[in-house]
């Protein structure tokens, strides 16, 4: 059964719209042991709330794991985990991180709980929630 996740990234670093150009891109650089065990548990079909931090604060996009299961290309040791994602859609609404912590629903959400964690779960009732929010 898929999951469903949401993934962090500074949009000056590695934004939306750079996975739209790119049409696939790996997800690397994570050194917080809970959010490699995340990556770890991803598999192929798996979507994800593509997430703009320090800037924005919003969830942009959907993107889908392509590739799961791989080693994060930047850990010369090998112990990180990665995986490949591809742009699905752009939200019609951006749903921003002060909208979810103002809806009752989302109070045990991930991204308000550990609101440091890079790669979050969410689960199936937080994901319509926030879905619903964006206009899909």
């Amino acid at each position: 059964m898929a999951r469903y996740w949401l993934m962090k990234s500074e949009p000056f670093k590695y934004s939306w719209d750079d996975l739209v150009a790119e049409g696939e891109g790996t997800w690397d650089g994570v050194r917080n042991h809970r959010a490699k065990n995340n990556l770890a548990a991803m598999e192929v079909g798996d979507q994800a709330f593509f997430y703009h931090s320090r800037e924005g604060l919003e969830i942009v996009g959907i993107c889908e794991v392509s590739v799961a299961g791989i080693t994060d290309p930047t850990d010369p040791e090998g112990k990180w985990a990665a995986v490949k994602v591809k742009p699905k859609t752009k939200l019609p609404h951006a749903v921003t991180l002060k909208q979810i912590k103002a809806e009752p629903q989302l109070e045990n959400c991930e991204l308000v709980k550990l609101s440091r964690l890079s790669v979050a779960e969410i689960t199936p009732d937080e994901w319509s929630v926030i879905c619903s929010m964006a206009g899909i």
